[in-house]
């Protein structure tokens, strides 16, 4: 009897084992959330079992309190959770300060934990705005590899750092400052960082991850407060996207070479990142009349004419879409409104408000078969990602502080910030 309840024991232990290995072999086969939104640039993750409800006191792994606010979002690499925030000057809820007081911080927390492992100070490049209307003087998320951490802190620099925080590079792209502030964040491909310095210089910047060395530059970059995206054309080669105002710019990524561009008939500021999928690249941006085109990549020149496939007056000012099954989905700033539409006309399927749905700065999150939507004010909504409208959960957090950052993944869980704490939903 003795004999039979040991082995029934060691094959439960066995199967136990078996389950938790292959369980950490698919979040280890995963790639880290090392950058602004995720390993593709586009939102999407491949991560499994993520919380679909949750509120102050259900499925909050830990909540750790920042030294300060900020509209960047938390990245992951490794064991650790990297992200910026500030402090000294123009805190919301804090009076006092001056520009001389104004630092930002780059902190590594542990993954497991949340506890906070360290804090690097930069102090900012004065002078700086007087104010930075909604999103503060940490919106630039940053980005990783094995070797360091990049950070962009606008007219204050581009800096390198190794992952105890030690300082190992800066470099200037710019002077200039806008009233909106700085957003665009780093992209890593091979040797290089891309910097989209639109309100810095006007420009897009190549440099060195080792040194931080200008190998390219190109001029123009205007109205742009997006992160380029690389993508594929259908011939395979490689392009680095970003839009401006006006027009849609194609970059080769090893030169700078101008590929292309695409007049977007938008005459706002583009500020949502784009999306691409099949060798066509979607782009949302303005806040009236052209919200939204798609124009086959691979081209040549003013593709205008030839590559744009369509225009539409449905679109968003400051949130990102992400791409699903031939169809684009996204979430309107200010109109609390969810879309989707289909991809190869741009025609909506649905576009329903939802309930208290306030402002979202932050961009669409598609995982686990599910559009994860954050609102500033700490509510997330979360939907089924099918062309058709099903409201899975509501989800408070609301802490009295706003919550501009886009929710990154953490294997199994989520990580959401906000201006006074990073929380990490999940078991």
């Amino acid at each position: 009897m003795l004999t039979r309840i040991f082995r029934g024991s060691l094959i439960r232990l066995a199967l136990c084992l078996w389950a938790t290995s292959m369980t950490l072999s698919a979040v280890a086969a995963e790639p880290d959330w090392a950058g602004f939104r995720g390993p593709s640039g586009m939102g999407i993750s491949a991560a499994k079992g993520l919380p679909v409800t949750w509120s102050e006191s259900e499925n909050i792994a830990w909540k750790t309190p920042l030294p300060g606010p900020g509209a960047s979002s938390p990245i992951v690499f490794g064991d650790r959770i990297y992200l910026t925030s500030y402090t000294g000057f123009f805190v919301p809820g804090e009076s006092g300060g001056s520009q001389e007081d104004l630092k930002r911080h780059l902190l590594a927390l542990n993954r497991k934990d949340g506890k906070l492992v360290w804090d690097t100070a930069v102090a900012a490049k004065l002078p700086e705005e007087d104010r930075i209307r909604d999103h503060g003087f940490a919106a630039n998320t940053p980005a990783a590899d094995a070797e360091r951490l990049y950070v962009f802190f606008g007219k204050s620099g581009v800096f390198a750092f190794d992952h105890a925080g030690k300082q190992l590079w800066q470099t200037d792209v710019g002077s200039k400052t806008h009233g909106w502030g700085t957003s665009a964040s780093p992209v890593l491909y091979r040797d290089l960082v891309f910097i989209n310095a639109s309100v810095e210089s006007e420009s897009l910047y190549a440099l060195d991850r080792k040194t931080g060395k200008e190998q390219w530059r190109a001029k123009g970059i205007r109205q742009s407060w997006n992160t380029p995206v690389l993508i594929t054309a259908e011939s395979g080669r490689q392009e680095l996207i970003v839009a401006t105002q006006g027009a849609v710019l194609a970059f080769d990524p090893d030169t700078g070479k101008q590929l292309w561009s695409c007049k977007t008939d938008i005459t706002w500021y583009m500020v949502p990142s784009v999306v691409a999928s099949e060798g066509v690249v979607y782009c949302l941006g303005g806040r009236s009349g052209v919200a939204g085109l798609a124009v086959r990549a691979g081209g040549s020149g003013d593709v205008t004419e030839s590559h744009r496939l369509w225009t539409s007056v449905k679109g968003s000012n400051v949130s990102s879409p992400v791409f699903l099954d031939k169809h684009l989905y996204w979430m309107h700033e200010s109109r609390g409104i969810a879309y989707c539409a289909v991809a190869e006309s741009g025609v909506p399927v649905y576009e329903e408000r939802l309930n208290r749905a306030r402002e979202v700065y932050s961009s669409a999150l598609l995982a686990d078969g599910r559009l994860y939507y954050l609102t500033r004010d700490g509510r997330a909504f979360v939907l089924a990602a099918k062309p058709g409208f099903e409201l899975l959960a509501t989800n408070d957090l609301r802490d009295g502080s706003i919550f501009n950052g886009s929710p990154a993944i953490d294997g199994s869980r989520l990580l959401i910030r906000s201006d006074k704490f990073l929380y990490c939903i999940g078991k």
